[in-house]
């Protein structure tokens, strides 16, 4: 059935069309200088914002994990509420500055296989707050950790036992080591002036010793602390491509490429499995998951995506091994198309829900594709994205570029869609009715600089047409100015604001952010 979609609601897609951003540089973390050499270690390898776009979290290929505040927001705090009862729009974009950083995870060594295991962060998810304290998971290839970050008084004394006058030098006696004259007890008497006491008298003089001050503890400044609350280990054979929170705040599931594993927060010892696509002989295999999430709302409700291009959507009241799934997404392939590349282009390297939980955003090698969830005929939606790259892929596979893992993201409105490509460039598609909007942008202080408009076709309304063909902007292997694109830069990860259309990108070593 080829139209099969009428009535069905679209993300935010009532009304004109909604006109294409205009995408300024905010910030820069971590930027390179000209000719600066970057350190593997340093290389982003995640990133993700909380559910209220306040806190922003990068994870690198050396185990740590850095965390950054929003600070524009703390600054009008107090009057935002007035703000918004007032319909005033706050013209200040979005800032964050640095908050802390932790190691996260550290190298280790499997002496059962003989395997290495790299420190680098392959994901990162936000927990619910509580007391102030935020939380969150972190995980490398076989190891979860949860993590617990909160401020902590750091205790100081503001007073010491040495009276102030008989010191010498430039500060107290316990901060310093100055050149003293004479040397003083412990009380802070001089050894020049000795007490006599009496032998049987062990009374002490009127009015005390002036010099013996007692310390006073104080707490004036805080710190941030990274604490280690629960380690979630040994429950994966093969390396650990997602994990994901559940609505309900108390689960989460991790999954590796033949396992998907469901977790409670406060237990660390246990996880069920609750999808097992391991044959009983490995020769049989065929494909593996590459990605799996929660549904935003429904708690019972997770999708994962696999190397043959297919989202599986699955129901966990159905029974406790979710062999069967209950819906099934994949595009037809089309006759005569089959080439040596087409499973390997196929493979969805990462999904993600909408806000709303309607729609499902998958990320292949060679497009981006919106899917309704009510809808299992086809994609609503497709995007290109390296199209211009379809002659290449012999050169691609040689240098194993073709299997590069690019992640996606929806805005929090769910109209636009984004995701990264080569030479550091991300693209931003619109996916409202009508829209033409297909921007191409560089990871850089100047974003426009290699921008590429060609008009693509116009969208329909996304509950009337099954399957939307969208051409992107970049149909050739140059830009404007003649330049080849660099397949060893790569825009990998990429995270946009739960509520603002703002966008933050790790471009290698360092993190951009901008605002429309």
């Amino acid at each position: 059935m080829n139209g099969g979609g009428e009535g069905l609601a679209a993300p935010a897609t009532s009304g004109a069309a909604t006109a294409p951003l205009d995408w300024k540089f905010s910030q820069v973390f971590g930027e390179r200088t000209a000719g600066e050499e970057v350190q593997e270690v340093d290389i982003i390898s995640a990133i993700e914002f909380d559910r209220t776009g306040d806190h922003l979290a990068t994870g690198d290929r050396g185990g740590r994990v850095v965390l950054f505040e929003r600070t524009d927001a703390k600054e009008n705090g107090a009057h935002r509420k007035d703000l918004e009862r007032m319909d005033y729009s706050m013209s200040k974009h979005p800032e964050f500055r640095y908050k802390t950083e932790f190691q996260s995870h550290e190298p280790e060594f499997d002496y059962l296989k003989s395997l290495e295991i790299e420190e680098k962060i392959n994901k990162i998810r936000w927990c619910q707050t509580a007391n102030g304290a935020l939380f969150l998971l972190s995980t490398n290839d076989k190891t979860i950790k949860f993590w617990k970050v909160q401020e902590k008084k750091v205790k100081k004394l503001s007073e010491i036992n040495v009276d102030q006058s008989k010191s010498l030098g430039n500060g107290p006696v316990v901060d310093s080591t100055p050149e003293i004259s004479k040397p003083y007890l412990a009380n802070g008497v001089c050894k020049d002036k000795p007490i006599s006491f009496p032998s049987n008298d062990s009374s002490i003089p009127s009015g005390g010793f002036p010099s013996l001050r007692m310390p006073v503890v104080t707490s004036p400044e805080t710190s941030l602390l990274a604490r280690c609350r629960r380690v979630y280990a040994h429950a994966h054979d093969y390396h650990i491509n997602s994990i994901s929170n559940n609505s309900d705040g108390e689960t989460f599931i991790s999954a590796d490429d033949l396992r998907i594993n469901l977790w409670n927060l406060e237990i660390s010892s246990q996880s069920f499995n609750i999808v097992d696509v391991k044959p009983t002989n490995m020769e049989d295999l065929t494909e593996v998951i590459t990605s799996a999430e929660f549904h935003p709302t429904h708690c019972n409700t997770l999708a994962y995506s696999s190397s043959k291009g297919s989202i599986r959507l699955i129901d966990l009241r159905q029974s406790a091994l979710c062999d069967n799934h209950s819906k099934l997404f994949e595009e037809q392939e089309a006759p005569g198309s089959r080439s040596f590349f087409t499973e390997i282009i196929a493979s969805i390297s990462d999904i993600k829900f909408a806000k709303n939980g309607r729609h499902i955003l998958s990320r292949d090698y060679m497009t981006l594709k919106l899917w309704d969830i009510n809808m299992d005929s086809g994609p609503v939606a497709s995007f290109q994205v390296h199209e211009y790259l379809r002659p290449k892929l012999c050169d691609l596979y040689e240098n194993d570029s073709i299997f590069d893992k690019f992640e996606c993201c929806l805005s929090g409105d769910g109209v636009r869609v984004a995701t990264g490509s080569y030479s550091n460039l991300f693209r931003v598609f619109g996916c409202s009715e009508g829209s033409t909007e297909a921007t191409t942008l560089e990871a850089s202080k100047n974003p426009m600089r290699r921008q590429v408009q060609t008009p693509s076709r116009p969208a329909r309304s996304l509950g009337n047409l099954p399957r939307v063909l969208r051409r992107g902007a970049d149909n050739s292997g140059a830009d404007t100015n003649g330049n080849g694109f660099d397949f060893t830069t790569k825009l990998l990860h990429l995270a946009w604001h739960p509520t603002e259309n703002s966008l933050a990108c790790a471009a290698s070593n360092s993190l951009y952010m901008y605002y429309a």
